[in-house]
């Protein structure tokens, strides 16, 4: 189990560095290009079989034990140690991660982004991949924080080299976000290790550990300072501003990264780090963590139906980033609520956010492939799209995931969000509770509003007439009344249905949606005791 995790950590930056090199004669086949790309499928697909195994080795009668821990001493001076391991909390986002990470790298064998050369495209990736896993598993403060850092070169750099229109303004947008909201969050994290002694997460989590000699100003300070970084990345209204520059310019896989896997890395932060080693500074903030969790709820959705609007040439890649904004919103109120039903809701949340919305990013780059264009207003023409028509299998599939994502009971997007409100219908003791039920008001009415633009999505792009079906005609031939030349309704266009490939990307995303909606113990069962014990000071 040491050597999975280590394999699972150290084997994507192995992979990053060989995808730089030249391939060996045997492994070239007859295009560079493909060779590289499928060294990065094999990478992760090995990288994602040890998940697998880590996942089935896991003990799951002590899902609160930090298990297939690695603990080495790294710079004495500093007491920074190379600690891993995993619980019921990291366990299901290593594999998420590494699950999105494949799934991914395949896609991209078959539908290579329009860019530089693969080579740096599967290093960047890679790089992205391991610097994810390892803030997942490991239980150092600056390593933590090391392994944070990591994932945003890659990221600018796919942005910037991969991306679409804006692509550059946008990457800078990430980056310098980013950057200065992790420069405030280091300085909390040397706020704790200095006056703790150590950096240890584990030993920083118990009552009785070094975090009994932080103060309650400490406290406040630190978790202030960590929590600035951390809401970033989450991200948190109203600190949210580049996430949705950054997802429309982004390739299609980097969207899905940047959604189902980096954001999940702020919200994780809060959980291993804010609540159990700062409680007292945490409790201080909660109450504003919660307001502005909760007015990013309603926030997101209200700009969802701004840009669904007919007229409003509003960008379905955006929206969906405003969807992010909102969903993650649940996740940050289920923290707030610093009670186990609304940590292990915002967790499951986690997990349910990242299956749905990487499944509603791979199909809305798909559909900009199609068309060429992902504005609402495009997509839907004079008539509607009617994908339900044209495209079947596609138009399902992209109902289901709206459906998902607003929260339908029996699939992954129920639970999570109902939990976090259920969090804050009673929040731990020391907390308003009617300021919390006032925040849960709010959370139900960005529900209602979750499911007024998504319904309208799925109306306007999936539903309506498609008469005179023109197979060759382009996207955009017609007039702006709709109409061609000769006064007749303006030729739709005719676009294939889902390929293989694609199948094979997008299939398990919407499995393990219905299987995590149908049967919610398999996580809960793993968060809630590594959730009991790190709220309750590690006993």
């Amino acid at each position: 189990m040491q050597l999975l995790l280590a394999a699972v950590v150290v084997l994507p930056l192995v992979g990053a560095l060989a995808a730089l090199l030249p391939a060996p004669p045997g492994l070239r086949g007859k295009n560079p290009d493909q060779a590289v790309l499928r060294h990065g499928v094999t990478v992760t697909g090995v990288v994602l079989a040890a998940a697998i195994a880590l996942a089935v080795g896991f003990d799951r009668a002590h899902p609160a034990r930090m298990q297939a821990t690695t603990d080495l001493s790294w710079i004495p001076a500093l007491d920074i140690r190379v600690h891993l391991g995993i619980d019921g909390i990291s366990l299901p986002l290593v594999v998420l991660t590494a699950l999105l990470t494949f799934l991914c790298a395949l896609y991209s064998y078959f539908h290579m982004p329009t860019g530089p050369s693969p080579k740096a495209f599967v290093a960047l990736l890679l790089t992205l991949e391991a610097g994810t896993l390892a803030t997942f598993a490991v239980l150092d403060l600056m390593l933590f924080f090391l392994a944070f850092e990591t994932v945003l070169i890659p990221m600018y750099f796919l942005i910037a080299r991969w991306g679409g229109a804006g692509k550059q303004a946008a990457a800078w947008k990430f980056i310098l976000y980013t950057l200065l909201g992790s420069v405030v969050m280091l300085l909390g994290l040397l706020l704790i290790g200095v006056k703790s002694g150590t950096f240890d997460m584990v030993a920083l989590a118990t009552d009785n550990g070094p975090n009994a000699q932080l103060s309650h100003t400490v406290q406040v300070l630190a978790v202030l300072a960590v929590g600035i970084g951390l809401a970033v990345k989450s991200p948190l209204w109203p600190l949210h501003s580049w996430l949705p520059d950054a997802h429309t310019a982004a390739p299609t896989v980097g969207s899905v990264l940047l959604a189902g896997v980096l954001l999940k890395m702020g919200t994780y932060g809060f959980v291993r780090i804010a609540l159990p080693i700062t409680p007292e500074g945490m409790q201080t903030i909660a109450p504003y963590l919660a307001a502005l969790a909760a007015v990013g709820i309603v926030y997101g959705s209200l700009a969802c139906l701004a840009l669904v609007r007919k007229g409003a040439k509003g960008d379905l890649k955006r929206l969906i980033a405003y969807s992010s904004v909102g969903h993650m919103g649940f996740v940050l109120l289920g923290i707030a609520s610093m009670t186990p039903t609304g940590v292990n809701g915002a967790l499951f949340a986690n997990i349910a956010h990242g299956l749905i919305t990487g499944l509603l990013f791979f199909m809305v780059g798909a559909l900009k492939d199609r068309y060429g264009s992902t504005d609402l207003d495009a997509l839907a023409g004079s008539t509607g799209a009617a994908l339900y028509g044209r495209a079947p299998r596609f138009g399902g599939l992209l109902a289901f995931g709206a459906v998902a994502s607003l929260g339908i009971p029996g699939l992954a997007g129920f639970w999570g969000e109902m939990l976090a409100m259920f969090g804050a219908f009673r929040p731990a003791d020391g907390l308003s509770r009617p300021a919390f039920l006032t925040f849960m008001v709010l959370a139900g009415l960005g529900t209602l509003l979750t499911a007024a633009y998504l319904l309208l999505v799925v109306r306007r792009v999936c539903m309506g007439g498609t008469p005179h079906l023109a197979p060759t005609a382009p996207l955009g031939a017609a007039d702006p009344d709709g109409e061609d030349p000769s006064g007749q309704p303006a030729p739709v266009p005719a676009i294939p249905d889902i390929a293989r490939y694609e199948y094979a990307a997008w299939t398990p995303l919407a499995f393990l949606t219905v299987l995590a909606g149908l049967w919610p113990a398999a996580l809960l069962g793993l968060s809630d005791p590594a959730v009991q014990q790190l709220l309750g000071g590690g006993k």
